[in-house]
């Protein structure tokens, strides 16, 4: 090899070193929602597959029971330690409502976003309710 080769594959390894740095650090963006959202947030450079081959989002379908969707949202918010925010559009979240009110750890955090078909809707939001009643304001 030469010289110019080797200092290639010695910056591709310090790249994923960093990166794999990053990760271990609870670096990752992970979303649960429906396809469109996923995808557009897989097209901004979100996604991520470690490893073990383990995804940072999970698509909601018509067909995703309640068991599923619970435990995609376990593995992210318990099961992870790369996860720092975890991204779940308001429907998914009505389906888990008792999981997403129930988590209170800082890291990850939980940010309930709207879909494409649905608007954000405040009231069901549990974190700004939880801001509000910290703030004074009505829960």
């Amino acid at each position: 090899m030469n010289r110019r080769t080797t200092e290639r594959l010695n910056e591709r390894r310090r790249v994923r070193k960093k990166k794999r740095e990053m990760n271990e650090e609870g670096s990752l963006i992970a979303v649960i929602g429906d396809e469109d959202t996923v995808t557009g947030f897989l097209l901004a450079g979100v996604g991520h597959i470690d490893e073990r081959q383990r995804h940072n989002y999970f698509i909601v379908g018509e067909r995703t029971t309640e068991d599923e969707l619970a435990a995609a949202f376990k593995e992210f918010t318990s099961a992870r330690e790369d996860v720092a925010v975890v991204l779940v559009t308001q429907v998914a979240a009505d389906k888990i409502r008792y999981l997403v009110n129930a988590h209170s750890a800082a890291i990850p955090s939980v940010l309930e976003i709207p879909d494409k078909e649905n608007p954000y809707d405040a009231s069901k939001d549990g974190v700004l309710s939880r801001v509000k009643h910290l703030l004074g304001g009505e829960s």
